[in-house]
């Protein structure tokens, strides 16, 4: 499967993924407590700063920032409609702070240290007699497919667009399921080959 991770070094990449996902985890929640646009602004002004500071690793994925942007308009043009642009614009916002965030530490982190954060996380939870291995399993490997999902239609889109001059479009959402599939297959094969069933 296909990563993110950039193995260019910057400043983010020697702090633990524990600390990481922490601090992830508290601008979320402050996030979602502000409600007025002004300060999520702000807020949205510090993460875009705080992903152009990762150089060169951070703008070879500055495409990915224009999905971002599309969501954002689209968000704030649908609460427009309603008749609340402020809510719209605070969504918007929040949105694109998250974004860049995640983004950051995707780029900055390793797959088997975030497995091992999470293992350790839900650690607790096996007094309860929870398989916590094979949550948090299931939960990194939502992560890599999602990347990877981003990865294959980014690929497919690049190619169309070098035969044809313009994007694929919905035209790619057939081989780009079928890619999915692929993979997802070959990953339950090492799954079941790895866990000798």
């Amino acid at each position: 499967m296909r990563s993110l991770y950039s193995e260019q070094p910057t400043w983010l990449h020697p702090v633990p993924a524990g600390a990481k996902l922490a601090g992830l985890s508290a601008c979320g929640t402050l996030l979602v407590l502000i409600e007025r646009p002004a300060p999520l602004g702000v807020a949205c002004g510090l993460a875009l700063l705080a992903f152009a500071s990762l150089g060169r690793p951070a703008w070879r994925r500055a495409r990915m920032l224009r999905g971002m942007a599309v969501a954002a308009v689209l968000i704030t043009g649908f609460h427009w409609l309603l008749g609340s642009p402020a809510l719209g614009a605070a969504s918007a916002l929040r949105l694109a702070s998250a974004g860049l965030l995640a983004l950051m530490l995707t780029l900055t982190t390793r797959f088997d240290d975030l497995l091992a954060v999470l293992e350790t996380c839900l650690r607790p939870l096996q007094r309860l007699g929870l398989p916590t291995e094979r949550i948090a399993l299931g939960l990194g490997l939502t992560l890599r497919f999602a990347e990877d999902f981003y990865v294959q239609w980014r690929r497919l889109d690049d190619a169309y667009r070098a035969r044809s001059g313009h994007g694929g479009g919905l035209r790619l959402l057939a081989p780009l399921t079928i890619r999915t599939l692929q993979t997802a297959e070959r990953v339950a094969d090492a799954l079941a080959a790895r866990l000798g069933r």
